[in-house]
């Protein structure tokens, strides 16, 4: 499993931080960043939250679902990962990128028993980082 926008301000409670969400902020749109945001909007579900979480940058704006979590069967991501790539044009791993562009941004299908072992590992990795 590889995380994906592990920002110390979105995850609070993990050890496993990618930095500060600040530090991947672009002035400029990044390469497909529209076909990027689709793909992680259609991301499958390990775990869905019905609340509005507001953005930590500042805007004002709140997201529904974001602290949801959605994967592909590789990575691992927030639901609303995809509103800081369109609002901040936020800078993602090349190796994230390069992939999901080599799949021409589909997100793959993924069997129901990989999705039980992606809910696993995120739970270990979350308890590891709580105090």
């Amino acid at each position: 499993m590889k995380v994906l926008g592990f920002y110390s301000e979105l995850w609070p409670s993990s050890s496993e931080w990618d930095g500060g969400i600040r530090d991947f902020v672009t002035d400029a749109p990044q390469p497909n960043e529209q076909d990027v945001a689709a793909y992680l909007r259609g991301g499958h579900t390990l775990f869905a939250s019905m609340g509005v979480v507001d953005d930590v940058l500042g805007s004002g704006e709140g997201i529904v679902g974001g602290s949801s979590l959605f994967t592909d069967g590789e990575w691992v991501w927030r639901g609303d990962l995809w509103f800081y790539a369109t609002t901040y044009h936020l800078r993602l791993p090349e190796e994230f990128t390069s992939k999901i562009h080599a799949a021409g941004y589909a997100v793959p299908p993924v069997a129901q028993e990989r999705l039980m072992e992606l809910t696993d590992e995120v739970l270990v990795l979350r308890s590891r980082g709580r105090k």
